[in-house]
């Protein structure tokens, strides 16, 4: 089934095969489907695994195949595994390179690494008596809100009789502004941008109560008629708004290291404090993989390669450890932050900073 990138996500880091067998399959696949790179990595899989595992291996992919010949022409992540009568996708709105990667829990780096990037955020556009809200995730509009009042025109009227017109008038407004807000309360994402024409933004924007009026990042001033060039606008003011937040995180972690507060740095100490829930982001280095093991019997993540579990004596999985860390952190509600910030490199490719030490 199709879900929320977010809560897919979720869903995905908390999946795992306890018996350490590679049983769940994960393909990343750009636009229509590339028969020479998966009939590649089929033959590569085929090559490696054997019995329980292989026999997975083929039901799964022979499922992906028929799921894929009725979604063609889309970028897909697609998570399965027979053994668990498991299959789940995202649809990506961003191109990414192919990749399929046989596991014993599902491979989330990748999209997790494109919903930091493509951030989902909520877009109204709004006039006197018309509204849209847009909710935008992944880079593509998701889902339209319309909304619409009749409110009686300008009065030219002097008097008296233009006075109560006018204060008609405003409460019309005030009262369709009003529904609005009621509307976004439901739906809103952590980010919201506010746009349209004249001054009615503005207002909109004072009458917001205080949970939603912290989480506009801007206001645009902008054509009620404009929305593809406004959607585009928006989308840039985001990512940039994006590279902005991974630069404070970065600032905010050495602060916290330069004074021995809550931070932790390096794979080791960082695996243990994710592990612990201690972690409330998690900063990551973007193209760093660090070759390690995992007992899904015992959840315990090393670096190196070990066959048995030294703790409990059960069958391991090769893993990169920095994806087993973000599988961690998505269980514990630990927000993620990409970056290819050098510090972050010389700090050991990993951080976090603390809830609590």
């Amino acid at each position: 089934m199709q879900e929320n990138p977010k809560t897919i996500i979720k869903e995905l880091s908390e999946i795992y095969d306890k018996e350490n067998e590679d049983t769940f399959l994960s393909l990343y696949l750009t636009e229509s489907l590339d028969q020479k790179f998966l009939q590649r990595r089929k033959k590569a899989c085929r090559s490696i695994l054997k019995g329980n595992e292989l026999a997975n291996f083929n039901e799964t992919i022979k499922n992906i195949e028929v799921f894929l010949k009725k979604n063609t022409n889309k970028n897909l992540a697609v998570f399965s595994s027979k053994k668990y009568d498991y299959i789940s996708y995202v649809p990506l709105s961003v191109k990414i390179e192919n990749l399929l990667v046989v596991d014993s829990s599902p491979y989330i780096r990748p999209l997790a690494r494109i919903l930091d990037e493509w951030e989902s955020y909520t877009l109204v556009l709004l006039n006197t008596n018309s509204a849209k809200i847009f909710s935008i995730s992944m880079g593509e509009v998701d889902d339209i809100k319309k909304i619409s009042k009749d409110i009686i025109n300008k009065h030219k009227k002097g008097g008296w009789s233009q006075a109560r017109f006018n204060r008609l008038r405003k409460g019309a407004i005030n009262s369709f502004l009003n529904d609005v807000i009621s509307i976004l309360e439901k739906i809103s994402e952590e980010k919201i941008i506010i746009s349209g024409p004249g001054t009615t933004k503005n207002k909109f924007m004072d009458m917001l109560p205080q949970n939603l009026r912290e989480k506009v990042i801007d206001i645009i001033d902008i054509s009620i008629e404009d929305e593809n060039k406004l959607i585009e606008q928006s989308l840039q003011l985001v990512s940039e708004n994006e590279k902005k937040a991974s630069i404070k995180a970065v600032k905010h972690l050495k602060s916290e290291i330069l004074k021995d507060g809550l931070a932790v740095y390096g794979v080791e100490e960082t695996l243990q404090a994710v592990k612990n829930g201690q972690v409330e982001l998690l900063l990551i280095e973007k193209n760093y993989n660090l070759k390690g093991w995992i007992c899904e019997h015992c959840q315990y993540v090393e670096e190196g390669i070990k066959r048995t579990c030294p703790y409990c004596g059960k069958k391991t999985s090769e893993v990169d450890v920095l994806e087993e860390i973000l599988e961690f952190a998505e269980r514990t509600d630990a927000e993620v932050e990409f970056t290819d910030s050098k510090e972050i490199s010389d700090l050991g490719h990993i951080g976090g900073i603390l809830r609590y030490k």
